[in-house]
């Protein structure tokens, strides 16, 4: 049996104003109510049941789901007394619950590959798996650290260190869990919440907690403007885009010269400097439905000038400053590889051609294959002619920025189909060509 959880006690205080009295799950997007959504996205993916945690008006969502006869499936309810927490309120329930449960949060509005996801938590055998995604305000977010298997090592609540600099994942909302690996954390009454009780908890425990990464949609509408915000983005079909209805689109970004200042290969994160107006860019790109992938050789490691993990808190540098002003990637992918030899301190493993340095695709193929992306509705945005070769060896249509090296490497006569001064001016033309 496959069941999904819906916390769905929310009162909805900030949205009374545009909602009146119903609770927030009954808040309208596309003119039915976000946990109708729920329940179809429920059904859609194969689910058999629906258990819905309510507590505020608890019967204004009775009477709309009813016994769930109406979609195919069976909805029951637990109606909490007092407010528990987001965990506080399913171990409260946990004996309703089957062994394994998708939890869901009430107030978000969600469409992604659900048997999917389950079927990664099922095939990592995971304590837990949390839908992690990037977004647009992690300086005042809580933050997830994973490794480069997914396995979530550490939780970073907001407020951060200062000079900290951690990559730009949060705890979506959206969780499959053992119900076995819940019960040591059982305390009647008490008020606990998963991402900053539980889950934590369980990793400093030894947990096998799996950071999920995927296209999907999910957004919370709490607020007036985001409940207009997820509205728009009906609308206009991103929700349908991001949930599977079809191929995404993204614009593949190279890293150094256009992202970030050329300094001749960045090894430390101090070198590290936007350029002023890219997150602007980024920030357009990622309001107007493109994922944003970062595609970048990186000799810096096969040189020996600074190491994977090194790398890492560069990319976790590149992520907060973009984040500091609303815009985020999506993905990074680098090439550690190098074909030449002969430099001191190299890793001679390293020393290879490879089919992911640029202008090879392979690292383009493999994140579309990862993502699902439409290579032929996509774009890459480069200031060299590798960056221009690799897009068309992976079937893009290609930007050359004037930033950076601006062409003058002049490795392939391969010729982008527009240029541009500023990554902002790119992004904008990119808009206007979908």
């Amino acid at each position: 049996m496959k069941q999904l959880a819906i916390l769905a006690g929310g009162k909805g205080t900030r949205l009374a104003a545009v909602l009146g009295d119903i609770p927030k799950p009954m808040a309208p997007v596309a003119g039915r109510p976000v946990i109708e959504h729920q329940v179809e996205l429920a059904r859609a993916h194969g689910f058999d049941e629906v258990v819905v945690f309510a507590c505020y008006r608890a019967d204004a969502i009775q009477r709309h789901l009813g016994d769930g006869s109406n979609w195919g499936l069976r909805i029951s309810y637990v109606i909490e007394e007092q407010p528990l927490g987001t965990a506080g309120a399913i171990l409260a329930g946990l004996d309703r619950l089957a062994e394994r449960f998708v939890v869901a949060y009430g107030d978000t509005v969600i469409n992604l590959d659900l048997s999917a996801m389950y079927a990664a938590h099922v095939g990592r055998n995971a304590d837990a798996t949390l839908f992690v995604h990037p977004n647009d305000h992690p300086h005042d977010s809580d933050l997830v650290e994973i490794d480069d298997d997914s396995w979530v090592r550490a939780f970073h609540p907001y407020p951060h260190p200062e000079g900290a600099y951690f990559r730009n994942l949060v705890n979506a909302a959206l969780y499959v869990v053992e119900k076995k690996s819940l019960a040591a954390f059982a305390q009647p009454g008490t008020k606990l919440d998963f991402g900053k009780d539980v889950f934590p908890a369980m990793a400093r425990q030894g947990g096998r907690l799996f950071g999920y990464r995927a296209t999907g949609y999910i957004k919370d509408m709490g607020t007036p403007e985001r409940l207009a915000r997820v509205e728009r983005d009906w609308n206009s079909g991103l929700i349908a885009e991001r949930g599977g209805g079809r191929p995404s689109r993204a614009v593949f970004l190279d890293r150094d010269g256009v992202l970030n200042e050329e300094v001749n290969r960045v090894s430390h994160p101090d070198q590290l400097r936007l350029i002023p107006g890219v997150a602007d860019a980024v920030r357009e790109l990622n309001r107007g439905g493109f994922l944003t992938i970062v595609i970048t050789n990186q000799p810096v490691i096969a040189r020996g000038d600074c190491t994977e993990a090194e790398l890492r808190i560069i990319h976790n540098k590149l992520e907060t400053l973009l984040g500091a002003e609303g815009a985020f990637l999506n993905d990074i992918r680098y090439c550690p590889h190098h074909p030449d030899k002969g430099f001191p301190g190299e890793r001679p493993e390293l020393k290879m051609e490879c089919r992911c340095r640029k202008p090879a695709p392979g690292l383009i193929l493999d994140a579309a294959a990862d993502w699902g992306i439409d290579l032929s509705r996509s774009w890459f945005i480069g200031d060299t002619t590798a960056d221009i070769r690799a897009a068309h060896n992976a079937g893009l249509r290609s930007v050359l920025l004037h930033t950076g090296h601006g062409g003058s490497d002049a490795k392939y006569p391969d010729r982008a189909d527009a240029e541009f001064d500023t990554l902002k001016e790119a992004a904008e033309f990119v808009l206007r060509q979908r």
